[in-house]
């Protein structure tokens, strides 16, 4: 790597530790990036895991120093997606390259028209639904997700933060502490999969998380100082920003090589 490559890294990966922790869809831009620095897309799928551990579990770490995260149930929520993880997975080092790149995208287009529906609803808790045990229903959505998140990881906040917010109850803040807690569980799950499979750059992904780590904690003291309402403000930013991307609107790989010189 060059000093380019590791200033864009470590750049990136504070952007996407930032948004991951107060939102979703951070990875979009992990993956664009080692896709254009010449990862095949399987292998940037399982580097962006490392970024993924290291920024949720400095985020949990501030969580639950400021006494917003609620682990008992967050654990229980978390069991059945660390166990669709694996499938998740699994199905992602074995699928042929060219359906996962056609999943990838039609992914991302589901990410956004799902986000831009009411995203208001995010913003407030219901006392009610978080005081009801893990349903057998929740079981299975929180299973679907893992699946969901071992295979791609993009936009899992998204997904998550709809099934704690409207489907559990919480508000917006907490969500997204259960969020990282979920996903910190099941991401070395998927890790270790992808590492079976020689599917990880560890270069890239530790300078990345490097990046990964410093985001977190700014958006974790940010969303217990500020609220829900700026947390509101950042999930709607950033889906601004991706649906921008994925309408043509501009080319995010075009300025990723004005500032950096492409791999041969």
């Amino acid at each position: 790597m060059n000093w380019i490559e590791v200033t864009a890294l470590i750049v990136s990966g504070i952007v996407v530790g930032f948004i991951n922790t107060l939102a979703g869809g951070g990875s979009v831009i992990s993956l664009s990036l080692f896709l254009f620095l010449g990862l095949p897309l399987d292998v940037a799928n399982g580097t962006n895991r490392i970024a993924i551990v290291l920024q949720n579990l400095t985020s949990v770490g501030m969580f639950l120093q400021k006494k917003v995260l609620e682990l008992r149930k967050a654990t229980w929520l978390a069991l059945p997606a660390v166990a669709g993880s694996i499938v998740g997975a699994q199905i992602a080092v074995d699928i042929d390259k060219v359906v996962i790149e056609r999943a990838f995208a039609a992914i991302l287009l589901l990410m956004i028209f799902f986000m831009l529906v009411k995203p208001s609803t995010y913003l407030h808790g219901n006392t009610e639904k978080q005081g009801r045990p893990v349903s057998l229903f929740q079981v299975f959505i929180f299973f679907l997700i893992g699946i969901y998140g071992g295979f791609i990881q993009v936009g899992i906040g998204y997904f998550l933060l709809a099934a704690l917010v409207v489907g559990a109850g919480f508000d917006l803040v907490k969500a997204n502490a259960i969020k990282v807690w979920i996903v910190l569980l099941y991401s070395p799950v998927a890790l270790t999969i992808f590492i079976l499979n020689g599917a990880v750059n560890w270069h890239f992904g530790l300078v990345h998380g490097i990046g990964n780590i410093m985001g977190a904690l700014v958006a974790s003291q940010m969303a217990t100082a500020k609220g829900v309402g700026f947390v509101k403000w950042v999930i709607i930013a950033v889906i601004l920003i991706t649906s921008a991307q994925l309408f043509g609107l501009y080319d995010f790989n075009a300025l990723i090589g004005f500032f950096i010189p492409q791999r041969q």
